[in-house]
């Protein structure tokens, strides 16, 4: 049986996004008819439908899927989740760790939608402090906690692969609402998270 992978794509982006790639391939002086290149416009249209798909989709939505009544209301944290996400200034890749942690006031949410959340705003073109206040607004408005807090780590390839070239920087940015503003609560969380 043949190797079949199913992804959704708009044909009509697909094929508009193909003759783009195809005609910057050709401006950078590549053959386009060159065997190793002939799929490759309509690879690269189909990845960047999957990079960007966040933009089709409600981050809202997905916590309000998964909200449950509760009276826990000490701090949950899910940390390491991994971010892959692409710079709106080169359209180059940034990727690295998200920490998240909220405290709640009578309402919990499923565990894997904070991880899916950070998906839908990274699979946007994106800054990293702009992707923080994101992640963190939409938890804190929908879910309406005591208090979130949200850490990102992340290596950015505009700055390894071109530009200044360091290979061994990490952007990190954080931002704290609510109970996180108390420098204890903060610390605590930092410390939880190995910071």
């Amino acid at each position: 049986m043949p190797y079949k992978k199913f992804e959704e794509h708009n044909m009509q982006v697909t094929d508009d996004v193909k003759n783009r790639y195809k005609s910057i391939i050709e401006d950078l002086g590549e053959n386009v008819k060159r065997d190793g290149l002939l799929k490759t416009p309509e690879r690269a249209a189909k990845a960047m439908q999957f990079l960007t798909q966040g933009y089709h989709q409600d981050p809202i939505e997905i916590l309000k899927s998964a909200m449950f009544k509760e009276s826990y209301n000490e701090m949950v944290i899910v940390k390491d989740i991994e971010l892959y996400s692409l710079c709106e200034h080169h359209m180059l890749p940034f990727f690295g760790k998200v920490h998240i942690a909220y405290i709640p006031n009578g309402h919990i949410v499923g565990l894997s939608k904070l991880p899916r959340i950070v998906d839908v705003f990274a699979r946007r073109l994106q800054v990293q402090e702009r992707l923080t206040e994101q992640i963190l607004d939409c938890i804190n408005d929908t879910l309406k906690p005591q208090g979130v807090a949200v850490v990102i780590e992340a290596s950015h390839m505009c700055m390894m692969m071109r530009g200044v070239q360091k290979q061994n920087s990490i952007t990190t940015t954080s931002g704290f609402r609510g109970q996180f503003e108390k420098i204890e609560t903060r610390n605590e969380f930092l410390k939880l998270i190995g910071k």
